[in-house]
């Protein structure tokens, strides 16, 4: 039983490393008063580039939380 504890424990640490990683390459959602004054990003390859990338950071955001979620509620059952 405390080898299984021990491999959960070592999963969700590696779980919750690479959730910091997909958080902190998703680029802003705003860019706040310097995009208001400037203009910001409202160039085309700006958003085409935000469907792309942003999206696909933002899928696996939710999976890599969903899996840190379920497995720390496997770990309390233990």
């Amino acid at each position: 039983m405390e080898v299984i504890k021990t491999i959960l424990t070592i999963i969700q640490l590696l779980i919750g490393v690479a959730l910091i990683v997909v958080i902190m390459f998703q680029s802003g959602k705003g860019s706040g008063l310097s995009g208001a004054i400037g203009g910001g990003n409202d160039s085309y390859s700006f958003k085409a580039k935000a469907k792309t990338m942003d999206a696909m950071l933002t899928r696996w955001t939710k999976w890599v939380a969903l899996a840190f979620v379920l497995l720390t509620f496997a770990l309390n059952l233990f």
